[in-house]
């Protein structure tokens, strides 16, 4: 049975405005043709932050853990101040015929002075991000440009999207039936995406989603 696909529009990235270091982007998309990628940071706090950067893997069992150094991994911004960080290939091999996926993740501590007899409570925010590395195989390529090749399906209480594109495809919002189902999905190259829903909604009928860009 097919069921039908209604595309509606695609959500632009924007910054995190939580935090006191705002991180430029919502993912990082790395260019296989090049050796770096890079996203700005912004200190919105009236004090110092010292700003923390490390990867870590979406599959605890990847073998390309190491395949990527985050320069600088701690640096210091002024109130009001911007930086950038900095994503650099390490030369360990990864997948050419499809899309990686790693979370970035950026932490602003502030640095606030020591006060003698004084209880201060600080909280440190971390910003995790996609780091979506495309090989120079891919380039050209965009997520946009298979959004209508998705397969959508059925499967018990779960709304299925197969990919058969070499690109992460990621979701924010999936309507169906009229019905907004909000979350933060992604479908892995070559994969199926399992969303589940709840069991008064049907898993038929007109769906269409919110879908990520570049």
């Amino acid at each position: 049975m097919r069921y039908p696909f209604f595309a509606i529009g695609l959500l632009l990235s924007s910054s995190f405005a939580q935090a006191s270091v705002v991180v430029g982007g919502t993912r990082l998309v790395f260019d296989g043709t090049k050796n770096n990628a890079v996203i700005t940071v912004e200190n919105k706090d009236q004090n110092s932050n010292i700003v923390q950067s490390w990867l870590s893997v979406i599959d605890a069992a990847s073998p390309a853990k190491d395949a990527f150094i985050i320069t600088p991994p701690l640096f210091r911004l002024k109130a009001g101040e911007k930086g950038f960080v900095r994503v650099v290939r390490s030369g360990k091999k990864l997948p050419d015929d499809r899309e990686s996926m790693f979370w970035l993740n950026i932490k602003g501590i502030p640095a606030t002075e020591y006060v003698p007899d004084k209880n201060v409570v600080q909280f440190a925010i971390n910003s995790k991000i996609k780091l979506i590395y495309r090989p120079a195989a891919l380039k050209g390529n965009t997520p946009e440009s298979y959004a209508e090749k998705l397969q959508w399906g059925k499967e018990g209480t779960s709304v299925t999207v197969k990919n058969n594109s070499p690109l992460y495809m990621n979701f924010s919002q999936v309507s169906l039936n009229g019905k907004n189902i909000s979350g933060a999905w992604f479908a892995a190259p070559f994969s199926t995406l399992k969303i589940p829903v709840q069991s008064s909604l049907s898993a038929t009928g007109k769906k269409r989603d919110h879908m990520e860009r570049d």
